[in-house]
């Protein structure tokens, strides 16, 4: 079937959940290692706290999307797990600043986690189905937009309940989490709904055919789950995803290390902070408000890809962005101030806008329309395996190597996001699926 293009409108209802999803994404990425600390934990356990996010998202994406695959609904094929994933993971972010303990707040994060993978992974197969492969760019980088709005908003709102609203920050002292977090994720949690729901009612999925509503209908269930078949997918997947498999995994290695480290990174050596001192808490809220600037430079910058890519290509344009913020991570040790940090939350920003965005316009025309679900759940894997990596190894090297300073911690992620840009040169050819053996080439100029 020749997809008809879609108005700018019509990708803009159906990516607007994506701002309620980063609301999720962006408080648990600003505020986790923040609550661990208010909690007790120290920065060598950091890392393995964090190992929940990406253990279900191995699970959760690959699963989600090969049952959404096989499957219809009167909401659809997609809907019904993007909806379902939401209400899930607004009640989660309601709970979390209520744990008491770390290993509470570790396991609610697993649920939050899960839940928010659950509802995010169908809205990437949902613009594949939906869009003809010419605006295949522009509806991923209006998903970037939508991304980078809700990280703002979402990673500053402690900071502007403080500093803004008045809101007392002071939980207690130690191992109690200040009000301005607890409201940030009550509001996230409306945020998210909301914004969900504006994407369920506004957009329509084209429906099967009655060939394929029929085999939908005959299938028997599945006792593995799907996962027998989504082994045997492993040996079957595009060269493309490998290809791009290898540059995401060292480029979220880059952003694993950001988020775990950053936030002690600055409260040690910008506020030289004590744990449970006032100025550890004013370090976390600076630091979210860094990770709320870069947000704010991803959602600028999605403009640029919309109009750049038409010129350069994803890859071309993948390649400048990973090499600006790997220099930009890395650079955070010379800060001599917070407000230094912008400069290098600015340069992150902007290899984040490409991140959300190009690998996905990159690899959607490479893959056959049947298993496009499970296919983007099964890319995924190459974000939550370097983070496995990273969760389970980055506390022994922050102490064994690193002399436990998280700045150091940065610098290595910078490192990684550098090498993610080099890896994209070799993104280079793939055979569309149902073609013989003649290869399609891509460069800077395009598909």
């Amino acid at each position: 079937m020749q997809k008809p293009r879609l108005s700018f409108w019509q990708i803009w209802n159906m990516s607007f959940g994506f701002l309620g999803i980063q609301f999720g994404w962006g408080l648990q990425m600003a505020n986790m290692s923040a609550i661990y600390s208010y909690l007790g934990a120290n920065a060598d356990s950091l890392a393995i706290l964090w190992l929940a996010a990406p253990v279900t998202g191995v699970i959760i994406q690959p699963l989600v999307g090969q049952s959404s695959d096989r499957m219809w609904t009167r909401l659809g094929r997609r809907r019904p797990f993007i909806l379902a994933g939401a209400v899930l993971a607004s009640l989660a972010l309601v709970l979390m600043p209520n744990c008491p303990s770390v290993w509470m707040a570790a396991g609610l994060l697993w649920v939050l986690d899960g839940t928010i993978n659950a509802s995010m992974q169908p809205f990437r197969a949902l613009v594949a189905d939906n869009l003809p492969e010419e605006q295949n760019s522009q509806g991923f980088a209006i998903q970037s937009l939508f991304i980078g709005l809700g990280g703002t908003i979402a990673s500053a709102l402690p900071w502007m309940m403080t500093n803004w609203f008045g809101v007392q920050a002071d939980a207690g002292g130690a191992g109690h989490v200040p009000h301005s977090v607890r409201l940030s994720f009550y509001l996230g949690a409306v945020a998210f709904m909301g914004a969900v729901l504006w994407t369920v009612f506004s957009t329509k999925e084209y429906p099967p055919s009655d060939a394929e509503l029929a085999a939908i209908r005959a299938r028997k269930f599945d006792w593995t789950l799907g996962l027998g078949d989504i082994f045997a997918l492993v040996f079957h997947l595009p060269r493309r995803m490998w290809e791009l498999g290898l540059v995401q995994f060292f480029t979220w290695i880059g952003m694993f290390s950001m988020w775990v480290y950053f936030s002690p990174a600055v409260a040690k050596d910008i506020f030289h902070a004590a744990p449970g001192s006032p100025e550890m808490e004013a370090a976390g809220s600076w630091a979210g408000f860094c990770f709320a600037a870069y947000n704010a430079v991803c959602f600028v910058f999605s403009f640029v890809l919309l109009w750049g890519t038409k010129y350069t290509g994803p890859k071309l344009m993948h390649i400048l962005c990973l090499a600006v913020g790997g220099l930009g991570l890395a650079s955070v040790p010379l800060a001599s101030d917070k407000y230094h940090l912008l400069f290098a939350m600015t340069a992150v920003g902007i290899a984040w806008s490409s991140i959300l965005s190009m690998p996905y316009a990159m690899l959607a025309p490479a893959l056959p329309k049947e298993k496009i679900g499970v296919m983007m759940g099964m890319f995924n894997l190459f974000i939550v395996l370097p983070q496995i990596a990273a969760s389970s190894l980055l506390g022994f090297i922050l102490k064994h190597f690193l002399h436990s300073e998280p700045m150091h911690a940065l610098v290595l992620g910078g490192a990684s996001m550098g090498l993610g840009a080099l890896l994209t040169l070799l993104v280079v050819s793939f055979k569309p699926a149902g073609t013989g053996p003649a290869t399609v080439t891509i460069s800077g100029g395009g598909h």
